[in-house]
């Protein structure tokens, strides 16, 4: 039975009665619905209100019309909830009281004050907001990022090259758009970023893995791969923090030239290094049009704000352009001129500076940390750059049991392959650090026995 009052029109509300009906099974698939004439006559309703209620049920899916046979409720839509199984785990949710992520960096050395007085004078400048923006970003912004990659990474690039991304997936997204037809094989470092193998095989590359040495992938077994791609990180190994030789490098440029492939390096956090200045970025090296070229600002700056960019080689821009010939920057207008005036102003590279320094320092706690308690016992895989330390235990214990254990101390660990463990150390301050390191050596003094 459908009851009525006068707050809402009638037909809104029988409508509502019987989507409910419809929802909680009391009416079920194929049930045929009254008439219009039955309907309107049990609720001393107009004929016209019982149709609005119907037309709009069949609009969204809820019931249907079959010719001179009347309305009928369409197949099941809603299926009884099934009761969650007791395993079920919101794990990833906890929070930990030692999270040792290996990209976060301490939410205090943000120059809050100085972005937010840069952001006020972006907004009072003439900035377009009634406009689409430049697919690639800002002219301006790019201008400065050119001078800077120049300056800092030994880039030869101009404004036109450099695209502004959201993020280093959308970085790749891009890349891989352009190079789809060019090739269907990716060729990368063994053990590289989770991230970049999972984004090239949902477009439907196959991966050939580069075994590693202390001076980067081996250049024999590239050349027997039938990849026209190159994924490197060839500044600061992902995995084991080696850097590729110059002699190397200009090898895989030859390679990518003869064989008229691309390579993507990756320069994801090469302007924090604590042993010595950061190595010249490959896309320098004697004006080559191979290097793709990946920047971020995630590890130095803000990976809340989703900045990275990457410089494209000439040879690509004709194509970027065909490709991608509609407005989709995913880097907000004010944020972009803001970081054009960090940039200008002198800010950024001051940035650069302080967060290497106080991240060196981090760096050095932690590795000492490790040594002094269980140096015995790991093996230090990855160090000197970066914003972590990756460790391999010589000790034969279960490193997965082991990341349990932590856990049920509070301690949130990262492993890699079942072997390895990744220690971040950009989150912390230095007392906080020294806590949670002493803490993780008293946990696995305890798993060791």
């Amino acid at each position: 039975m459908y009851t009525f009052h006068n707050k809402k029109p009638l037909s809104l509300q029988l409508y509502e009665q019987i989507k409910a009906d419809i929802i909680s099974n009391k009416l079920k698939a194929n049930d045929k619905m009254p008439s219009l004439r039955a309907l309107a006559l049990d609720y001393k309703i107009s004929k016209t209100t019982v149709l609005n209620a119907y037309n709009q049920l069949c609009i969204e899916g809820y019931i249907h019309s079959a010719p001179k046979k009347g309305f009928f409720v369409s197949e099941d839509l809603y299926k009884p909830k099934l009761q969650a199984k007791k395993n079920f785990s919101h794990e990833d949710k906890k929070t930990y009281k030692y999270d040792f992520f290996g990209a976060n960096l301490d939410s205090r050395d943000f120059p809050k004050k100085i972005w937010q007085r840069l952001y006020n004078k972006a907004l009072n400048q003439d900035l377009e907001f009634g406009r689409y923006q430049d697919t690639q970003g800002l002219k301006s912004l790019r201008n400065e990022l050119a001078n800077y990659l120049e300056s800092s990474r030994g880039l030869t690039c101009k404004s036109e090259q450099i695209i502004l991304c959201s993020g280093f997936s959308d970085a790749l997204f891009i890349t891989l758009r352009l190079l789809k037809k060019h090739t269907k094989r990716v060729a990368c470092e063994e053990k590289t970023y989770r991230v970049a193998t999972k984004i090239f095989r949902e477009f439907g590359f196959g991966l050939d893995e580069m075994p590693l040495s202390d001076s980067g992938i081996s250049l024999k077994v590239l050349e027997k791969s039938k990849a026209k791609l190159l994924y490197l990180t060839p500044s600061h190994g992902y995995f084991n923090g080696s850097s590729t030789p110059i002699a190397k490098k200009i090898k895989l440029i030859e390679w990518a030239k003869k064989t008229k492939s691309f390579i993507i390096e990756d320069d994801y956090d090469s302007e924090l290094s604590y042993y010595n200045k950061p190595i010249p970025a490959m896309q320098g090296i004697n004006n080559n049009d191979q290097v793709i070229y990946f920047g971020t600002l995630s590890k130095s700056f803000s990976p809340a704000l989703r900045i990275a960019y990457l410089v494209l080689p000439i040879c690509l821009l004709r194509k970027y352009k065909e490709c991608f010939d509609y407005p989709f920057s995913g880097i907000s207008l004010c944020n972009q001129k803001t970081l054009e005036l960090f940039i200008k102003e002198g800010y950024f590279t001051r940035h650069i500076r302080k967060v290497r320094t106080k991240n060196r320092k981090l760096h050095n706690i932690l590795k000492a940390i490790l040594l002094e308690n269980i140096g015995e016992e790991i093996e230090l895989i990855k160090q000197g750059c970066g914003l972590n330390i990756i460790i391999k235990p010589t000790n034969g214990m279960d490193v997965k049991k082991f990341e349990q254990k932590c856990k049920k101390n509070g301690i949130k660990i990262y492993t890699r392959f079942d072997k390895y463990i990744s220690l971040g150390f950009g989150g912390f301050s230095e007392e906080s650090l020294k806590e949670a390191a002493r803490k993780f050596v008293n946990v696995w003094r305890e798993f060791s026995g």
